[in-house]
């Protein structure tokens, strides 16, 4: 049987129908493919710039922290060179009046008299020794002696042995200090500072060790 024309044209229409569908296919395939492939590299590329974000604000977060405690901590520091800079002031404050003080006991023949016994018997005490010679100012010679003799007995009586004493008549303290006495053992080796500026000394060493125990 004879195709006619026009039976094979419709053929031929079906054919193309066909061609053309199979093209639509392929062409939203391609394109459903290529969407999914643009949100996945699309995706990538947003998750990538949000950790990108979320490092720098970090970063940022830390510089920000480390700056704040760098603050803190120089502020602290100036707060503390500020307190320690008014405790010397007042340390320093309190020997100068210290100071003063002994200096004034030192123009009061009674009080100074009865400073220097004590501090005389102190030196004994603290030697122990059987010869010892006590040094002073040379304005305070007759008072220091005065002192020692009243001690001998003292220091006799308390430790139950002698002691010879010698008031050292070619080296005197220096004159402009405020006063007492530098007691040596025989050969000069171990001595005794109770002058009043080593008191004064002692007592800004125990206010120094007492700060340093201060948090």
């Amino acid at each position: 049987m004879a195709l006619t024309d026009a039976h094979v044209q419709k053929q031929i229409r079906q054919m193309v129908a066909f061609i053309d569908q199979e093209a639509q296919e392929k062409i939203e395939e391609i394109d459903a493919k290529a969407e999914e492939e643009f949100n996945i590299e699309k995706g990538r590329l947003v998750q990538t710039q949000r950790v990108k974000i979320m490092e720098y604000y970090e970063k940022k977060e830390k510089q920000i922290e480390q700056h704040k405690k760098i603050q803190m901590s120089n502020l602290a520091n100036q707060a503390r060179l500020k307190v320690l800079k008014a405790r010397d002031e007042m340390i320093t404050d309190l020997l100068n009046e210290a100071r003063q003080r002994l200096a004034e006991i030192a123009k009061d023949p009674a009080r100074y008299s009865t400073l220097l016994e004590g501090l005389v018997l102190q030196g004994f005490y603290r030697l122990l020794e059987p010869k010892v010679t006590v040094r002073c100012r040379q304005q305070d010679v007759e008072m220091v002696q005065a002192a020692v003799n009243t001690n001998i007995p003292i220091y006799k009586e308390a430790v139950k042995s002698n002691i010879v004493v010698t008031i050292d008549q070619k080296r005197f303290l220096p004159s402009e200090i405020c006063g007492g006495v530098e007691v040596y053992n025989d050969n000069g080796k171990i001595k005794v500072s109770n002058t009043l500026e080593s008191r004064i000394e002692l007592i800004a060493q125990q206010m120094d060790f007492i700060s340093g125990l201060e948090p």
